[in-house]
This record gives C-alpha cells, structure tokens and sequence, in this order.
C-alpha cells in the first residue's frame, strides 16, 4: 500500500473541496471501505488522497412527495435491506442484498459504495496478470485463462469481466436513478446509464466524473406496483457472486404479460437489463412456452468462452424459472 494523506468531509462542499486539492486529483471517496481497503492493500487502487466521507448527512431512507423513494448514499446495506418501505415496495431489492455478501460485510457497506465496487475478475486481482482493466493496454489474460465467471453478454476484446453486485441488479430491473454533485453542479443519471460496458476503455466502470460524488438514489414510485423477486445461481449457498442472477418483476393481467422489469447479473460488465426479453414479452401470453422464447431472445448474442459457455443455457432456464413462478404466483400461468 502506498502512502497517502487522509482528511475527513464534514459535508457534501468539504467532500468535493478536499477531492479538489488531492495532487494531480488522484483520491478517493471512502464510505464502507469494504472493496476500496481491499484494493489498496492489493496495490491496485493507489490513491494519493482519501476523503472520508462518513461524516456526510446521506443515511437516510424517506419518501418524496411524489412517492418516489430516495435512499442516501451512506445508508448501509443491512439498513436498506431492512427498511419497511424497501420489504414492502421493493422487495427484489432487499432479497438482492441479503444473498450480496455476510451480514459483517452488510453492516458496512454502503448504497452509494455497491454502485463502485470494482470486478473480482482473478487477473484483475492477480499483479503478475495482463488486465487492461488494472493497466490498460496490457493484456486481457482472461480471454485464454480459466474465464468460468466472465461476462457472456456486452463484452470486448479488451475485457470480460463481470460486475459483482447484487443490489445493481435489482436497482436496474427498477429504474432507478443515481443523483450525483460535483465541481459542475447537480445532475441525475438513469440506472441503466451509469455504469459502462468495456469497449475499449474496461478501466472506466462508470460514468462518473473525476471528482464527482454519488449522493442519493431514487426508486420509482410505480415500480412498487409489480410482483417481484430475485434469483441467484452461484456455486455455494453463502458468500458467493452469482453465476448468474435474475431480478425481475411482473404484472399480469387476464393471463396476459402488461409490464415487466427484467435484469441479469453475473454476464456483462454491468448490470444487464434485458429490455429485448421484456420488449419480446409485453402484450403476450404468460406462458412458460413465451418465457423461454423471450430468454432465448436475449441470450441469442452471447458469445461464449472456454469455460462459461454454461452461462448461455443457465441464464435461460433461470429466466424461464422465475417468470414462470411470478406468473404462477399470480394465477396466470397456463
């Protein structure tokens, strides 16, 4: 670990003030610390400030007068998963969290800190490997490595890699938005655009600007009206990323499909929502026959590698699973 200064912010301007005066803007924000720590000590972050931010006023889940929820940047996970509102409205999201990692780990991460964690790729962890993701234009040694966990969907010739969170996906699945502050002011950024696909530039994981600062996400309040659950395929029952996972939610109607939010983890560098299975979907017959066709539809472009060419058929069955067990729960399955 190199060395650095640290400072703490006592508010959002103290935050982005003391970002500003890190040399050459190299800090980092700190909050949970739960992959950050993890990262320095490996020597792959090394930042030359840290500004800690848990001093800052974002904990805090309330409802907005045009019932939307907004959950602040600092809320942990446990808090989130736990919340009323959340259970009640919002439940894939909460079931998302709770399978994302120990109830140690829960207890302090952070909401805004899930969006930036980073791969668990191995050759991104591994100093000795080629990852353009940790250097870029050195390589991707999981083209031809062991790439059983790497991204089936979205991916580039640069990179593979898989995003790791749970809560993302559900958060995509739900349309949520990300309110962000920075040196430019305030703006919002839809779910679905936050985060980046490889191209050819895998070390940018998301849209953020340097020096920019997540403070809050907002759940649509006509999210909150559709059955919904998540699914997760991994290789244990405790503490595992998912192989693949599904969120989704559906609103059925005189057997028919009127509105689904579907979105997948554990096959693209982000969290992937599947609009051409909801798009294949809507105004169809909530059938198990549909189901698989729609899943089918939106794998047709996954490519393959060595060891995770699994994830095709994995991804379909999962798929098929779970709306077929949405719909039967709502007596529409024929």
């Amino acid at each position: 670990m190199n060395n650095f200064t640290y400072s703490s912010a006592t508010g959002t301007n103290s935050a982005l003030k003391l970002f500003s005066e890190s040399p050459d803007r190299n800090a980092r924000f700190l909050a949970g610390g739960t992959n950050l720590i993890d990262l320095m000590r490996e020597g792959i972050e090394q930042p030359e400030s840290i500004v800690d931010i848990t001093r800052l006023p974002l904990a805090e889940v309330r409802e907005l007068p045009n019932g939307d929820l907004r959950v602040g940047a600092m809320v942990r996970n446990s808090h989130l998963a736990a919340n009323a509102l959340v259970r009640e409205r919002y439940p894939m999201l909460s079931q998302a969290i709770l399978m994302g990692a120990s109830a140690q780990l829960r207890n302090m991460a952070t909401t805004g800190g899930n969006l930036m964690q980073r791969t668990r790729c191995y050759y991104f962890y591994d100093g000795a490997a080629a990852c353009n993701k940790r250097a870029p234009g050195s390589g991707c040694d999981a083209m031809e490595g062991f790439n059983r966990i790497h991204a089936i969907l979205g991916a580039s010739p640069q990179c593979i890699a898989t995003h790791p969170s749970d809560m993302c996906v559900a958060l995509a699945a739900l349309d949520a938005s990300v309110n962000i502050t920075g040196p430019s002011g305030e703006r919002r950024v839809a779910f679905s655009d936050f985060h980046r696909l490889p191209g050819d530039t895998p070390e940018r994981d998301t849209n953020l600007e340097p020096g920019e600062l997540i403070t809050s996400i907002d759940l649509p309040a006509w999210s909150s009206g559709l059955h919904s659950t998540y699914r997760k395929v991994r290789d244990r029952a405790s503490y595992a990323f998912a192989l693949v996972s599904v969120a989704a939610a559906l609103k059925v109607e005189g057997g028919i499909v009127r509105e689904i939010r579907l979105a997948l983890g554990g096959v693209a560098h982000k969290p992937w929502r599947a609009s051409v299975a909801e798009n294949f979907l809507r105004g169809k017959a909530a059938t198990a026959d549909n189901f698989a066709a729609a899943a089918a539809a939106e794998l047709a472009p996954a490519i393959p590698r060595r060891h995770n060419g699994f994830k095709i058929e994995l991804a379909k069955r999962t798929i098929t699973l779970v709306l077929s067990e949405l719909a039967a729960d709502e007596g529409a399955m024929r």
